[in-house]
């Protein structure tokens, strides 16, 4: 009966410690837009937090996970492709970035929306594995994109994949096929049912 006690205690200790240290991963990247207004320092906090959240990830497969399904919010990235901090601020992505993704069909799709709809509308992002990309899951599918990219993903191994862009569509009607030059890879380093 003791055993079970401290079984109990330990596994509480260790997701108690978990939303902590996701707690403190949002606390520290609420004021930093995206990424954009982060400085070095911050940068390296975020870091910091992120490699402790990684070092309690109980899922060391996401490729095999059903919890990677769905669409993701972007919260942070170092990517200044996303960012677009050379950019006038007015021109730069600023409402919510989105990336759908499906394990089953090896699949992923960003959205983006005119700078000007953001506030309302959402947004995509380019993904690639040396750069640090927060998402939380998102439900929510009630406005339509304004640039839609669709990519085919090919797994490396059980945390990485490479993503070959295929077709942008601008206004979902307007499909430009993609040059071939883009291409990243994406390596999932922590997951669970809210965050990647």
């Amino acid at each position: 009966m003791e055993n079970w006690g401290l079984l109990l205690s330990l596994i509480f200790d260790q997701i108690q410690g978990q939303w902590a240290l996701k707690e403190e991963l949002f606390t520290a990247i609420a004021p930093l837009d995206r990424g954009a207004e982060a400085t070095a320092q911050d940068q390296e906090l975020v870091d910091q937090i992120a490699r402790k959240l990684e070092a309690v990830n109980k899922i060391k497969e996401p490729l095999k996970s059903d919890l990677l399904n769905g669409k993701w919010e972007l919260l942070y990235t170092t990517s200044q492709s996303v960012l677009q901090t050379q950019r006038p601020k007015f021109l730069r992505p600023n409402g919510k970035i989105y990336q759908a993704i499906s394990v089953d069909t090896l699949r992923a799709q960003n959205m983006e929306t005119w700078p000007f709809f953001n506030q309302v509308l959402s947004s995509y992002s380019q993904t690639a594995s040396y750069f640090l990309l927060l998402f939380i899951i998102d439900q929510v599918n009630l406005f339509p994109m304004f640039l839609q990219v669709t990519a085919n993903l090919v797994p490396l191994n059980a945390r990485r994949v490479a993503v070959k862009f295929d077709f942008f569509r601008i206004a979902g009607l307007i499909p430009i096929k993609s040059p071939g030059s883009g291409r990243g890879q994406l390596e999932i380093t922590y997951l669970d049912e809210e965050l990647r």
